[in-house]
């Protein structure tokens, strides 16, 4: 079965792919040829993951997923959550992200935060929410650098090391988008 992943971002390609190799062909934006930005300018994760499946939906007609994801951190009220990606401004980098937080979480104790992930599949014109979370801390520096985004700042439960010190295999196994996809897989190959 093919299916079109909504996204531009090679890095959460090579992470889909690898859960997903086995069961499904997964396209990507770019080898669909769909140039168009998509706007995430909604208020929630979930809302920018649905709006992103619609669009494609709509533009393409190809059954795809689509998802979004957020870094909500407990002492700054959920923050940067739906802004992740633009916490330090609309062009900020990783690194501009991560030092923001950083700073903002300079003397705190508190550094609990979770990464969340919505997956919307778009199949046959239904939507279809798909949900991941995965617990951690915020270290007090950077730490590693594999993966991408917050990656090296973030140390799930139960792990001594940074998501951006891992394998993705090892991080595949664990992390917030894995659990959303293969909740995706679980439906896609048992009940759809």
């Amino acid at each position: 079965m093919k299916l079109v992943f909504a996204t531009h971002n090679d890095n959460k390609l090579k992470e889909v792919r690898e859960l997903l190799s086995k069961s499904f062909e997964i396209l990507s934006l770019n080898d669909i040829g769909f140039k168009d930005e998509i706007v995430e300018n909604k208020n929630t994760i979930k809302e920018n993951s649905i709006e992103k499946a619609k669009i494609v939906k709509l533009k393409t007609g190809l059954d795809c997923f689509a998802d979004d994801t957020g870094l909500e951190v407990e002492i700054l009220n959920g923050a940067p959550g739906v802004f992740s990606k633009r916490f330090a401004g609309v062009n900020a980098s990783s690194d501009d992200n991560i030092d923001k937080l950083l700073s903002l979480l300079k003397n705190k104790s508190n550094r609990n935060a979770q990464f969340k992930t919505v997956v919307s599949l778009n199949l046959n014109g239904k939507i279809k929410i798909f949900e991941g979370i995965c617990k951690g801390t915020i270290t007090m520096k950077k730490q590693g650098d594999l993966g991408f985004g917050y990656d090296s700042v973030f140390i799930p439960n139960g792990s001594k090391i940074s998501f951006g010190q891992m394998s993705l295999a090892k991080k595949n196994k664990i992390a917030h988008r894995s659990i959303a996809v293969n909740k995706l897989v679980h439906f896609l190959t048992n009940v759809y």
